[in-house]
């Protein structure tokens, strides 16, 4: 190592939050009781004396019976099965304790674990933290299943730890899957937002009296914009994948993150939210910031608390001081009641777990958001002994009364797409097409896309790649993937130079799946440069499962079977709840011709999840195919019954192995299944007429035949079908037209085109 890579190295250095206390004591004083500094607190007596956290009762979680005791400046856990005590566990770590208190044991493998138990510290009671976590209140998530409490979900290394500590390594070990995990200290400290202070405290320490520095040797947030601000933030505050794993304060958020949308179904369709998104997806739905400079460092201090807790409409009087002076007028409700922009406009609710966040998007209630939608307004939390339709009732009789329009329409779209109900895709179209659209809702619909079989929107996913927003640019390159046109090519080969590495990575995903000669050699260089960016952000954390699935899916588009074998099989190995990386190996090994394996694997799945669509589709044509008809009949079945108005693989496969055992009547049925599910597939048109003819359903078959030579006379089979069901029919004009209409259509091969004047002359000679 040079001389100079050394003292770079050393300038570098966190020197922790006592550090800054020689020059910075107030400050210091005010972050340390914050709940950024508590945010991870070791249990001992200072814990003990400063938090007034109480024994727990026995609480049942999983069957088994749990309690604490605080003891001598320590916290144990207790697990019982019914009398007999089952094991005990440290506690070393609280978490939190806002609302709730969530605490740590050590476990296997250097991980830190949620006990199954948390407190709530407002209503000064424990409870069961895994069952809290289920959507138990929402029609979103009907079939939602409490996690059990060991579940990688709730391990602080792989969860919450970045947002609890600081300057934390993983040192994460990928043979052994162990952690042997190091921070500098506990809580969200100084240098998490102004970096490394070693130099800092280097720079003015060497300081002679009288002197002034040239350099400041940290980074200032003072000199942040709107931009750097919000991006410092969001982090900790975002429901997010990181793409890489060095992002610094100043940095922009997506050159280093992506951000999860109303694409998840945690958001209600209009983009409340229903489970813990941590503000920033709703605080980009924020009008205030495209209309002015609010950042979250206009309201909150870096330690986290309130700037405006004793005024709270301080930070909205630059911008709308005449309704502030005039709330009664505003807000309709007389000033005695005490109203504040916040009551409605940022009303705080209880999610899953029991945390507390407050609304930041500042839109206004939106009763009738409820009716349709189920997502909570600000007049219904107040006045609970109403209905939405009472609340909607006086929303509507203001004089702005159809503001809630605009979004129950792209709500609706939402809705729909998730659903994916494709009846109004050219209004989604428009939508995402619209620069005046939000660019959460644009995002949300570009990615909901991905559900839509349709080479329709590629020009709207083209057009979406000049869009001013990075994140719906990202999103629009992805969307791109697998569809292989001349247009896309030289699209998402610009897209690999946007300014911004989150749209480069998404478009490096999207454009290895064109076959590489299609490519100059400048043309790879580019590719080349976007690709390990793409492999960076999927190594960016080596314990994270997806990471592995989706180093998976790079390999097998390449073609590297093994590697993506190897991938996927480790993304089971980390996380073996994980469907997808078992389903899509089960696939390759198919294809290698290791059945055993690929059978294997997705009965690992069925293990989980006995009626998952896929796994059964899959497991059916693998035995299919080794012709053990009666379990391949009963997984297909499975997973038709899952999906039955879409599953038209299975539904075909169905129909021919009842044809097989004779069941022509059922063949039909699933055939018709087939057909009504994907009807521009031609193949399932003809399925359908072919076992109509075999049931004695002729004129059925006629009907369906003829239908599909009018709508795709390009698909020969059918004419070829129909013209022979003519023919046998004696009406040999018929089958003769069939014929020279078929010799008219453009597109049709010149091979093909033979073979139909050679079929003409054969019928004319038997006339």
């Amino acid at each position: 190592m040079s001389c100079t890579q050394a003292q770079k190295e050393q300038s570098n250095e966190f020197t922790g939050s006592e550090s800054c206390i020689e020059c910075h004591e107030n400050f210091y004083k005010l972050w340390q009781p914050s709940y950024h500094a508590q945010a991870m607190m070791p249990i001992n007596a200072e814990f003990m004396a400063k938090h007034s956290v109480p024994n727990s009762e026995s609480i049942d979680v999983e069957g088994h019976q749990f309690h604490v005791e605080f003891k001598d400046s320590t916290m144990m856990m207790y697990e019982y099965d019914g009398e007999k005590l089952v094991a005990t566990y440290d506690v070393i770590y609280a978490m939190g304790g806002h609302n709730v208190y969530t605490f740590l044991t050590p476990f296997e493998k250097g991980k830190l674990q949620n006990i199954p138990l948390a407190y709530d510290a407002n209503r000064e009671e424990w409870f069961n933290y895994p069952m809290a976590g289920m959507r138990h209140f929402s029609d979103e998530y009907p079939d939602d299943e409490a996690l059990p409490w060991k579940d990688d979900m709730f391990a602080f290394n792989t969860g919450c730890y970045s947002c609890h500590i600081s300057q934390l390594s993983t040192n994460f070990d990928l043979k052994t899957d162990t952690y042997h995990t190091t921070w500098k200290e506990p809580g969200i400290n100084c240098e998490t937002c102004h970096g490394p202070a070693g130099e800092h405290v280097r720079i003015f320490k060497a300081l002679k009296e009288g002197e002034e520095a040239d350099k400041l040797g940290l980074i200032s947030t003072k000199v942040f914009t709107q931009e750097q601000n919000n991006a410092a933030c969001a982090p900790c505050h975002a429901k997010m994948n990181p793409i890489t794993p060095s992002f610094m304060p100043g940095d922009k958020f997506f050159d280093n993150y992506n951000l999860t949308t109303l694409e998840d179904r945690d958001f209600y369709p209009d983009g409340r939210s229903l489970g813990e998104n941590y503000t920033m997806t709703e605080w980009m739905m924020n009008p205030c910031i495209e209309m002015s400079d609010l950042h979250c460092v206009t309201c909150h201090t870096s330690s986290g608390r309130d700037r405006n807790r004793d005024n709270p409409n301080q930070a909205c009087l630059n911008c709308h001081t005449n309704r502030i002076k005039d709330m009664e007028t505003h807000t309709g409700h007389p000033e005695e009641v005490g109203l504040t922009c916040l009551s409605c406009h940022m009303p705080k609710r209880e999610f899953v777990g029991r945390f507390l966040r407050s609304d930041h998007s500042f839109r206004p209630p939106m009763p009738e958001a409820t009716i349709k939608f189920g997502s909570p307004n600000a007049c219904n939390q107040c006045h609970k002994d109403k209905s939405p339709e009472w609340a909607n009732q006086i929303v509507k009789a203001r004089p702005n009364g159809d503001y809630q329009e605009e979004t129950l329409q792209w709500a609706q779209m939402i809705k729909e797409a998730r659903d994916m109900n494709w009846e109004n895709v050219e209004k989604m179209y428009e939508y995402i097409r619209n620069p005046e659209t939000d660019e959460v809702v644009a995002n949300s619909l570009i990615r909901l896309l991905g559900n839509f079989p349709s080479a329709s929107k590629t020009e709207v996913l083209i057009d979406a790649l000049n869009n001013k927003s990075e994140l719906v640019r990202s999103s629009a390159a992805y969307g791109l993937g697998g569809i292989i046109t001349e247009k896309v090519k030289y699209a998402l080969l610009k897209a690999c130079q946007d300014n911004i590495r989150l749209v480069r990575v998404q478009a490096a995903n999207a454009i290895l799946s064109f076959p590489q000669d299609q490519f100059t050699s400048e043309q790879r260089t580019i590719i080349a440069d976007a690709e390990k960016e793409y492999v960076a952000s999927m190594t960016s954390r080596l314990d994270s499962w997806s990471n592995h699935y989706n180093m998976g899916l790079y390999h097998q588009n390449k073609g590297e079977v093994s590697q993506s074998l190897s991938s996927y099989e480790t993304a089971a190995r980390l996380y073996p709840e994980s469907v997808l990386p078992l389903i899509n190996s089960s696939v390759l090994y198919s294809y290698v011709g290791n059945n055993e394996k690929a059978e294997q694997n997705l009965k690992r799945v069925l293990d989980f999840d006995p009626k998952n669509e896929a796994a059964n589709l899959n497991l059916g044509l693998l035995l299919a195919e080794q012709d053990r008809m009666d379990e391949a009949e009963k997984a297909l079945l499975t997973a038709f019954e899952a999906n039955p108005e879409q599953q038209a693989v299975a539904a075909k496969n169905l129909c021919v192995i009842l044809a097989n055992k004779g069941d022509l009547s059922g063949a039909v049925k699933y055939a018709e299944a087939a057909y009504k599910a994907s009807p521009d597939n031609s193949d399932y048109g003809y399925t359908l007429a072919y076992y109509q003819m075999q049931n004695g359903q002729k004129s059925e078959a006629i009907r369906m035949l003829e239908k599909m030579v009018k709508g795709t006379p390009e698909f020969l089979p059918a004419m070829n079908f129909l013209a022979d069901i003519y023919w046998r029919d004696g009406k040999k004009e018929l089958a003769i037209k069939l014929y020279q209409d078929a010799l008219k259509i453009n597109g049709i091969s010149d091979q093909d085109k033979a073979a139909l004047r050679q079929a003409l002359n054969t019928l004319k000679s038997n006339l």
